[in-house]
């Protein structure tokens, strides 16, 4: 029989990439952050692009605001991504973030939480898969989609069984990628 070691909790950021005015971001990450929150192995955090005024143009130096961001990201051992579909794409404010760091999401895994009307976001994570390919961060193959032209709540027994398996994803490959991070460093 193998022995189980205990880890000390997967650390998991949920960024919320939407800062429009009347915005459902904020609702979607706080269900999705409750449904993570109900395992203990999993210590939450969750990242509001609403609280960072990142700057809209990349300085030569970076903010106090842009090193607090990095900073969170950096402390984060994994992701969840909750974001919109706006125009078969994410929001300028999510790649105005995930610019603003750049090693500090590296050798990391990330899942996605979408909405948007009929797609139910999933334009938004393909284009959001190639640039997370770009900062060396492995994606979770499953996901939760919300479609929010649906007349029935976006908190059904499909989207929470969606939400446990991407879950269980995102600690498998968070563990492992911890581990070897700690084994050795990465070659990029």
């Amino acid at each position: 029989m193998r022995a189980t070691v205990q880890a000390s909790p997967l650390r998991v950021a949920v960024i919320v990439g939407s800062t429009r005015e009347g915005r459902v971001g904020d609702t979607v990450g706080d269900w999705f952050a409750r449904q993570a929150r109900e395992r203990q192995s999993l210590q939450v955090d969750v990242v509001d692009l609403l609280d960072f005024a990142l700057p809209a143009q990349l300085p030569s130096r970076p903010t106090a605001t842009m090193v607090a961001f990095a900073d969170r990201i950096r402390l984060a051992e994994a992701f969840v991504v909750v974001t919109p579909e706006y125009n078969r794409s994410f929001p300028a404010s999510l790649k105005q973030a995930l610019d603003c760091a750049y090693d500090e999401w590296r050798t990391k895994p990330a899942g996605f939480v979408s909405y948007g009307c009929h797609s139910e976001g999933v334009y938004a994570v393909e284009q959001l898969r190639a640039i997370f390919v770009e900062l060396h961060v492995v994606t979770m193959r499953n996901g939760v989609g919300v479609d929010l032209l649906d007349a029935q709540s976006f908190d059904t027994d499909r989207r929470r069984q969606a939400a446990r398996t991407m879950l269980d994803q995102l600690t498998w490959w968070g563990l492992a990628l911890r581990d070897a991070r700690a084994a050795r460093p990465y070659v990029s």
